[in-house]
């Protein structure tokens, strides 16, 4: 290695015995690399289960919540992404699987690319016809956050009618069945309504919907931001320590490979696998390739000085849960909660526009994006936004934010509980003027 890129912090090993075709490719690669390199500060709090990212199973210590005594639960507006699945599709799995097959019949796969042979041969076997299912974690998840919930404010739903909705999507419908399911055993008194469909991509799906925001993926603004970031962060070495420093990478599709070892590893987890990342990367390289897939989705799916549509989808989301609790309030609607089921893209845009914290970020200096903006924080499998109202001894109704289990600030520099009428000119304040 040379002390240009060693000063970059670029890693990369030179094979010693290939061809003059391959060293030309993979020094093509390197100086790609090195041209357009733009390295976050690497923060030394990032562990391993960080690097997991959105891939990651909901967190396991959380416990059912203590509300004040003088303030009485009235409603609940509750919006979750499914639980922890098996992967979304069989692409980075197959390709790693291509690769490390190669290698094995080359020749040149390491003792350590064996190792994650046979892990990827395992994922395989697993998921065979389950691509993106929910798994049995996720609906223990679900069965779980119902459950904490209900611990919460007995009161409320121990005798209650809810509904609730999810997208089309099995996953989705699974994670909502579950979590009725858990309710329904914790009283025998529960009124509950489900519905799913492709009626509610509106609210569930917007992504798939908005004209606007499918024209902003295809947008050379956002594609050569996305793959200058790309090429800035991508590391080979972890390919060469299992494909070994004499396989054939091409140059056309050593980034996807990259990467797919990547995800491969981030999502074992989720899917009651286990895999131990300090084998295959170093913590300098998982944070690298974390960063990427956190800035895609981050560009993809939340705010950003390149374009306010990924979050301003989730305006008809914003509005239904507006809504939603003026009906309650007002007596037209006789519900104690309302509960949605979608997808990490649903939430993502809906906590942006609603600009909580760590959930909206604007910058000009996207090497920042990792720092401020941090998908396993706020976007596990199960996350959820839920939203308690309360109606104080004076009539007054309040209302506290929990992402995740954890209270979080509704509006900026207010406290925990915040009044209704004042939150609700707030979020009617952040919706898009079309």
């Amino acid at each position: 290695m040379n002390s240009f890129s060693s000063a970059l912090g670029l890693h990369y090993i030179c094979p010693t015995n290939s061809s003059k075709t391959n060293n030309m490719k993979r020094s093509l690669f390197l100086v790609t690399l090195l041209l357009s390199i733009v390295l976050p500060a690497f923060a030394d709090d990032f562990s391993y289960q960080d690097g997991r990212a959105s891939l990651s199973p909901y967190p396991t210590d959380r416990a059912a919540r203590e509300f004040p005594d003088s303030l009485t639960p009235i409603f609940v507006n509750h919006v979750g992404r499914h639980g922890s699945r098996y992967p979304a599709g069989s692409l980075h799995t197959m390709m790693m699987k291509h690769a490390l097959d190669k290698a094995d019949s080359l020749n040149t796969i390491t003792p350590l690319g064996k190792q994650l042979l046979e892990e990827v041969d395992a994922v395989i076997e697993t998921t065979a016809g389950r691509w993106g299912a929910l798994d049995s974690i996720g609906e223990s998840e679900h069965r779980n956050i119902a459950e904490r919930l209900f611990r919460s404010c007995p009161e409320l739903l121990d005798s209650a009618r809810v509904v609730a909705i999810s997208s089309y999507s099995p996953r989705s419908i699974k994670s909502m069945y579950a979590f009725l399911h858990r309710l329904t055993e914790l009283s025998s008194n529960i009124d509950a309504t489900a519905a799913s469909g492709r009626r509610f991509n509106p609210l569930m799906r917007n992504f798939d919907e908005d004209e606007a925001y499918k024209s902003f993926r295809t947008d050379t603004a956002y594609l050569a931001t996305y793959n200058r970031f790309l090429s800035g962060n991508i590391t080979i070495d972890p390919l060469l320590r299992v494909l070994g420093e004499n396989y054939p990478l091409d140059y056309d599709t050593t980034a996807d490979l990259a990467l797919a070892e990547y995800y491969v590893s981030a999502g074992m987890n989720a899917m009651g696998l286990t895999s131990d990342a300090s084998q295959y990367f170093t913590i300098e390289e998982y944070r690298n390739l974390w960063s990427i897939f956190n800035f895609r989705q981050y560009l993809l799916y939340s705010a950003s000085t390149l374009s306010s549509r990924p979050a301003e989808i989730a305006a008809p989301l914003l509005q239904d849960i507006v809504m939603t609790a003026d009906s309650v309030l007002t007596g037209k609607l006789h519900i104690a909660a309302k509960f949605r089921f979608g997808h990490a893209e649903t939430l993502m845009p809906l906590l942006a526009l609603m600009q909580l914290p760590g959930c909206h970020y604007l910058t000009n200096y996207f090497d920042t994006v990792a720092d401020e903006w941090k998908d396993f924080a706020s976007f596990p499998m199960a996350a959820n936004l839920q939203l308690v109202y309360f109606k104080a001894p004076s009539g007054r109704i309040y209302v506290r934010g929990d992402l995740n289990e954890r209270p979080v600030n509704l509006i900026p520099g207010k406290p925990i509980y915040v009044e209704w009428n004042d939150l609700r000119s707030y979020w009617l304040g952040l919706l898009p003027l079309e």
